[in-house]
C-alpha cells in the first residue's frame, strides 16, 4: 500500500481536510444514546478540530508528511490539557508531569464509570476525557489515512468505531439519522477525493516534458464518479446498519453497571447466588466502619430490588439520573409529617469493599465528604457512583430514624400509584400454587395489611430454620420463584429465601414490596472515635431484607429471617399502639466531620455535583466560542491558506508566474475592484493600472505600475511560450512584484473594503470552483 504520489495543492489539502473533519463530527454523533447531554460532543469536537486542523496547517507549511501524524498526537495532547489539564497545565495548554498524572487518574475514573454506568450515562469529566481521547485517536487514524495514505475509502474502517459501539450497549443500536448522515458525510469525502484527484493528476499532466503547449480542460465522467461514491456509500451504510443491528446487546451487564448478577462488590459478592457463598467464607473480609453519636445501629442499604422476575433477581436497569446529587437528596416517598422521624448522624469509614453502590441507612437525608460522582435512585434513594467505588472512603450521612406507631400502621390506607412503582405489585400469572396457598393460609384473614405483614413475618421465623448449606445441598439457592417454592417446601434457607419469600407473599396479598440488600448493624468493637464506640461490619454482615409499603409511613423495614439481625418493634406479634420501633429514640447530638484525604487522586474526577455542573458548562460554553471564532474566522483562513500556497509556488512550485498572477488577481476581486476572469491578462493589467494608487505607489512612486506589468509579461511568456526553467532571481523578483503591485492595490481602497477583504474575501467563490476540479488549461 503505496502512498498517493500526487501532489495535493494547500486548497485541495484543506477540502480533504474538511470533509474528513466533517466527517467524524458526524460520526461521533452516533454515541448520542449512550450519554446524556451535548457538553461531551462539543469537547470531542474540540479534540477533532485540534488534530485535523492542526494536521492541515502543518501541510499548508510543507512539515514532512511523515512528521505530521506525531505531530497530531503532539496537538491531541495540548487539547487534552486545555480541556482536562487544569491548574497542572502551564498556560492551560502546555502539559506538566502532574497533567500526566491528572491524567492517569481520570483514565482510571474512566474505567470505573464504563463499568458502574447504565446507558444514557452521565458525561462526567472522566468518561468525557475518554471520549475525547478515543476521537482523538480515530481523527489521527482518519488523517493519516486519508492524507499520507491517500485511501480515503479505508476512512470507513476507523470510523465504524463511534457507529457500531451503541449496538454494543443499546438494544436500538445507533439512531438511524446518525447513520444516515455518517454515510452521507463518507459519500462527501469520496466525492471529493475524486474531484482533488482528477485536479491533480490534470496538473500534474501539464508538466510532462512531452506536453503540448495547450491542453484542453479534463473532468473525469460524473455519472461515474458519482455512481462509484453513492455505490460504496450505499455499501457502507448497509454494512453499518446489518453490523449494528445483529450485534447483541449488553446493556444489561454489568460492563455498563445496570445490575446484572456479576461482580457487584470486588470481593466477588453479586446480591443473590453469591450471597450465600460470602456468608460461608470461613473468615469475615472487613467491610466498613461507622461511629454513631446516637448510640443507634441501622441496617445499611447498598441496593434495592423491586422487580421480581426470572431466576435471578438484580437491581433495576433505570439509568442514573444526573440531577439527582447528593445535595438534593429528597424526602422518602410516602412518609407523612406526623411520623417520629428524627434525625441521626453517624460516620462511615470503608475498608476493603469496593462497590459502586454507598452503604446508607434508609432513608438518609444528607451525605457529606464522599469522593467522586454519586447519585441517587428515584423511590430506593439508593446512592450510586458513575466514576468511583466505597474503597477508603470516609463520609458522613444524616439518617432519617423513622418511628412509626402501630396505629399509624394499621390505619395506613391503599399506596398512592404516584407514590409506588407498578413493579413493587408484580406478580407472574405462573406463580408457583404453593406461595398462593400459603399466603392465604398465613394471612388471608388479617384485617389489614400491616397486621398480614407482621403474620407473615412470624410464620416465617416461627416455622422455619436458618441454614447457608440446605439451600446448595437441595439446589435452590438463589433468587427466583421457584426457589421460593422449593425454600417453602424445604423450610430451610438463608437471608435471601426468606426476604424474597416475605417480600413475594406480601405482594399475593397486595401489599407492595421490595428486596433491601446490604449490611446488618455490625458489632461494636473496643476502639474508640471522639470518645464514641466504633462498630465494625464485615462480610458475615451482609444481608437482605424485605421492605413493604404502607401509605403515610413509607417504605418499613421487616425481618423475616431467624437468628439474623434485629427485629422492628411495630413488627412484633402484639406490638401495641405506643411501642417505638426498633431503634432508640436517644437525643441528636451534633454532626461529626469528616474530610477528603489529603492528596486524593480522585480529586480530577469531580468533588461534587456543582464542580461536575460548572465543568460540564464550561465545556459547552467553550466549544460555542471556539465554533463561533472558527466560522467568522474559518474564510479568512482559507483565503490564508491560498495565499500561503501560491507564495510557495513562486518560491518553489511549477508555474511560480502563474501563482503570482493568481495572487494578483484574487487581491482584486478581494477588493472589491471588477475583475472578469474571461479577460486576458493583458486587459485586465491595463484596467487594474488605471487606479490612481498606481502612478504614486511604490519607491520610487510609480514602481507599482512597473510591477503590475512584470507580473502580465511574466505570465504571458510562462502562459504562451516555450516551457523554461525559472531560476532562484526570477522568481525573487517575482515575489517582490506581486508584493508592491498588491500593496497599490489595497492603497487605493477604503479601511472598510480592506477588513472586508481579510474577513469576507471574494476571491474565495472562483477557488471553490479550482478545489472541485476546475482545470485551467495553458493558454487561456
Amino acid at each position: 500500500m503505496r502512498p498517493d504520489r500526487l501532489l495535493l495543492t494547500t486548497p485541495q489539502s484543506l477540502a480533504l481536510s474538511g470533509a474528513t473533519l466533517l466527517l467524524l463530527l458526524v460520526a461521533t454523533t452516533a454515541l448520542g444514546p449512550l450519554i446524556t447531554g451535548s457538553g461531551w460532543w462539543w469537547a470531542s469536537a474540540i479534540v477533532a478540530v485540534a488534530v485535523i486542523g492542526g494536521g492541515a496547517g502543518m501541510r499548508a507549511i510543507r512539515t514532512p508528511p511523515s512528521v505530521v501524524p506525531p505531530l497530531e498526537v503532539a496537538a491531541l495532547i495540548l487539547a487534552l490539557t486545555l480541556l482536562f489539564g487544569g491548574t497542572t497545565s502551564i498556560a492551560l495548554i502546555i502539559p506538566t508531569p502532574d497533567t500526566f498524572d491528572a491524567f492517569g487518574a481520570l483514565a482510571e475514573g474512566a474505567r470505573r464509570t464504563i463499568e458502574q454506568q447504565s446507558v444514557p450515562a452521565i458525561p462526567v469529566p472522566a468518561l468525557v476525557f475518554a471520549i475525547c481521547v478515543g476521537v482523538g485517536v480515530v481523527a489521527v487514524l482518519l488523517d493519516l489515512i486519508v492524507q499520507t495514505v491517500r485511501l480515503p475509502a479505508l476512512a470507513a474502517v476507523p470510523i465504524l468505531v463511534p457507529v457500531l459501539v451503541p449496538g454494543l450497549f443499546v438494544e436500538a443500536g445507533a439512531e438511524v439519522g446518525a447513520l444516515v448522515l455518517t454515510a452521507a458525510a463518507y459519500l462527501l469525502l469520496l466525492r471529493v477525493d475524486v474531484r482533488v484527484r482528477r485536479s491533480a493528476e490534470l496538473l500534474q499532466e501539464d508538466e510532462r516534458d512531452d506536453a503540448p503547449m495547450v491542453i484542453a480542460p479534463k473532468r473525469a465522467p460524473i455519472v461515474s464518479t458519482m455512481g462509484a461514491s453513492l455505490g460504496l456509500a450505499a455499501i457502507g451504510l448497509l454494512a453499518a446498519s446489518v453490523i449494528t443491528a445483529a450485534t447483541p446487546s449488553i446493556s444489561t451487564s454489568f460492563l455498563l453497571g445496570s445490575g446484572g448478577p456479576g461482580t457487584l462488590f470486588a470481593r466477588g459478592v453479586s446480591p443473590y447466588l453469591e450471597l450465600g457463598r460470602d456468608l460461608r467464607r470461613p473468615d469475615p473480609v472487613p467491610a466498613f466502619t461507622y461511629v454513631s453519636p446516637d448510640g443507634i445501629r441501622p441496617y445499611f442499604t447498598l441496593l434495592t430490588v423491586q422487580r421480581l422476575e426470572g431466576e435471578v433477581w438484580t437491581a433495576g436497569e433505570r439509568a442514573v439520573d444526573g440531577d439527582h446529587t447528593l445535595d438534593t437528596l429528597p424526602r422518602p416517598d410516602g412518609l407523612a409529617d406526623d411520623v417520629l422521624a428524627p434525625q441521626r448522624t453517624i460516620s462511615v469509614d470503608t475498608q476493603q469493599v469496593r462497590t459502586a453502590w454507598l452503604p446508607l441507612p434508609y432513608p438518609t437525608a444528607e451525605v457529606e465528604g464522599v469522593r467522586g460522582s454519586w447519585f441517587w435512585d428515584t423511590g430506593s434513594l439508593n446512592v450510586r457512583s458513575v466514576d468511583s467505588t466505597t474503597l477508603e472512603q470516609r463520609y458522613q450521612l444524616t439518617h432519617l430514624d423513622v418511628q412509626p406507631s402501630v396505629g399509624q400502621l394499621r390505619a395506613a390506607g391503599a399506596p398512592d400509584p404516584s407514590a409506588v412503582a407498578e413493579s413493587t405489585l408484580e406478580l407472574p400469572d405462573d406463580l408457583p400454587p404453593i406461595i398462593a396457598q400459603t399466603a392465604q393460609e398465613v394471612a388471608g384473614t388479617a384485617p389489614t395489611p400491616y397486621d398480614a405483614a407482621v403474620a407473615i413475618q412470624a410464620y416465617l421465623r416461627g416455622s422455619f430454620e436458618y441454614s447457608e448449606d440446605a439451600p446448595v445441598a437441595g439446589g435452590y439457592d438463589g433468587g427466583g420463584f421457584d426457589v421460593i417454592a422449593a425454600f417453602l417446601e424445604a423450610g430451610e434457607g438463608y437471608c435471601i429465601h426468606f426476604a424474597s419469600t416475605m417480600a413475594v407473599l406480601a405482594r399475593e396479598i397486595g401489599i407492595p414490596s421490595r428486596i433491601s440488600v446490604g449490611y446488618t448493624a455490625g458489632t461494636a468493637t473496643d476502639a474508640r472515635e471522639n470518645g464514641e464506640v466504633v462498630v465494625a461490619v464485615d462480610s458475615h454482615d451482609l444481608h437482605a431484607w424485605p421492605e413493604l409499603y404502607f401509605e403515610g409511613v413509607g417504605w418499613v423495614p421487616f425481618e423475616p429471617t431467624p437468628g439474623r439481625g434485629t427485629v422492628p418493634g411495630y413488627s412484633r406479634l402484639g406490638a401495641g399502639e405506643d411501642t417505638e420501633g426498633v431503634v432508640p429514640t436517644a437525643p441528636s447530638t451534633g454532626p461529626g466531620s469528616t474530610g477528603r484525604p489529603d492528596g486524593d487522586p480522585d480529586s480530577a474526577l469531580g468533588d461534587d455535583a456543582a464542580a461536575l455542573a460548572a465543568r460540564v458548562d464550561f465545556l459547552r460554553g467553550a466549544g460555542v466560542v471556539v465554533l463561533a471564532i472558527g466560522l467568522v474566522l474559518l474564510p479568512a483562513a482559507i483565503r490564508w491558506g491560498l495565499r500561503v500556497g501560491r507564495r510557495r509556488r513562486i518560491r518553489t512550485g511549477p508555474q511560480p508566474a502563474d501563482a503570482a498572477w493568481r495572487e494578483f488577481a484574487a487581491t482584486a476581486v478581494d477588493l472589491g475592484l471588477p475583475v472578469d476572469d474571461r479577460r486576458t491578462a493583458r486587459v485586465l493589467t491595463a484596467e487594474l493600472m488605471r487606479r490612481p494608487a498606481f502612478a504614486v505607489h511604490g519607491d520610487p512612486p510609480g514602481a507599482a505600475a512597473g510591477a503590475a506589468l512584470r507580473l502580465r509579461d511574466a505570465v504571458e511568456r510562462e502562459r504562451y511560450g516555450p516551457a523554461t526553467p525559472v531560476d532562484a532571481p526570477a522568481r525573487t523578483d517575482l515575489a517582490r512584484d506581486l508584493a508592491v503591485a498588491s500593496a497599490a492595490l489595497r492603497a487605493d481602497a477604503p479601511a472598510s473594503r480592506r477588513a472586508e477583504a481579510v474577513l469576507l474575501p471574494r476571491s474565495l467563490r472562483a477557488a471553490g470552483r479550482d478545489v472541485v476540479g476546475r482545470a485551467v488549461p495553458r493558454g487561456a
